[in-house]
């Protein structure tokens, strides 16, 4: 591995972690206010660890209180979607789409189908649910109307799954007192696990959003890639991250302490990339090596690690893409 001492630069010094949360500030191209919640079926999903079953519902939910209740369901449903990263189906391409995205299409088709796909998602999500960590819990499958992406006006497919319940504080009117007592419940500010399928770009797999705030690491691939069949799309916000993540993964690895490397120079290192990538409209790799890498030595160690880092990832680093605000 090289060494390279470099000069003390002055910069804004602010830690890696403050730094890459950034990441997650995207705004969101998703407009949900006028959506229109079609039709919507409600099962229960058991823990296949603990023996539980599948518990099925005969038909659609019909709503108590349609506005009320739907403007609840749309913030539960749509809010926990913060970024642009959109997924599309494996396979969809070549024609070789799993079954998520099979009736996907079948219920844009034909939307009286969505009961009979909730059966099937049920089913596929249950065989699916094998790691001893996945709980329980209500599982969702949602018809939308008049959802906004990008500025088009499509349908969208919701596949939801809640996990964890929350106590919640009651108050009532008893012989003229108030009482207090507690309510389990569903915190709509807490969607565990989600995805919504635009009717868009079916050909390339449709543009999906998908979320999972519950588990984390190798249990986590059954919601995304185990049940929904899930890639992330190439798109500009793609290759984006990925050259993001390259630039801290080179500062935590290379460009070090234990290479002689300033931690100041290491901060600025990484402002620099972040004023680069929300700052310029597209990526030329001469303008980031003169404007963010600098040194020659550094260019040298930088293009070694980035390369390893396509070979590890198997991602490729485009030398030329359009990048999206990251501030």
């Amino acid at each position: 591995m090289q060494l390279f001492v470099l000069p003390r630069s002055i910069g804004g010094v602010c830690d890696f972690g403050y730094l890459w949360a950034l990441n997650d500030n995207y705004s969101t191209m998703i407009e949900s206010s006028q959506v229109v919640i079609e039709d919507i079926v409600v099962h229960h999903i058991g823990s296949r660890a603990e023996g539980q079953p599948v518990r099925y519902s005969k038909s659609a939910l019909r709503l108590q209180d349609e506005e009320e209740v739907g403007s609840v369901l749309k913030t539960y449903f749509f809010n926990a979607f913060k970024t642009e990263a959109y997924f599309n189906f494996i396979g969809a391409e070549e024609g070789a789409g799993g079954l998520v995205f099979n009736l996907a299409c079948e219920v844009f088709d034909d939307a009286s189908k969505l009961y009979n796909a909730s059966l099937q998602l049920a089913e596929l999500l249950f065989e699916q649910s094998n790691h001893p960590k996945i709980r329980g819990g209500e599982f969702y499958v949602a018809l939308f109307r008049n959802c906004v992406v990008d500025g088009e006006v499509v349908d969208g497919l919701g596949i939801f799954k809640s996990e964890n319940k929350d106590t919640f504080l009651k108050v009532y009117l008893k012989d003229q007192n108030f009482e207090l007592g507690t309510q389990e419940g569903i915190n709509i500010r807490k969607l565990d696990k989600g995805c919504i399928v635009f009717n868009t770009e079916r050909a390339q797999g449709f543009k999906v959003v998908m979320v999972d705030n519950i588990n984390k690491g190798q249990e986590a691939r059954f919601w995304k890639e185990d049940f929904l069949g899930l890639q992330p799309r190439e798109d500009s916000y793609y290759f984006t991250q990925n050259y993001m993540n390259a630039c801290k993964g080179f500062v935590q690895d290379v460009y070090n302490g234990e290479n002689q490397v300033p931690k100041p120079e290491q901060f600025d290192f990484l402002n620099r990339s972040l004023d680069f990538f929300d700052n310029k409209g597209s990526f030329n790799q001469e303008d980031f090596e003169r404007e963010v890498v600098r040194f020659p030595e550094v260019s040298e160690a930088f293009a070694d690690y980035r390369n390893q880092f396509e070979e590890d990832n198997g991602i490729p680093l485009n030398d030329s893409l359009i990048f999206l605000k990251v501030l």
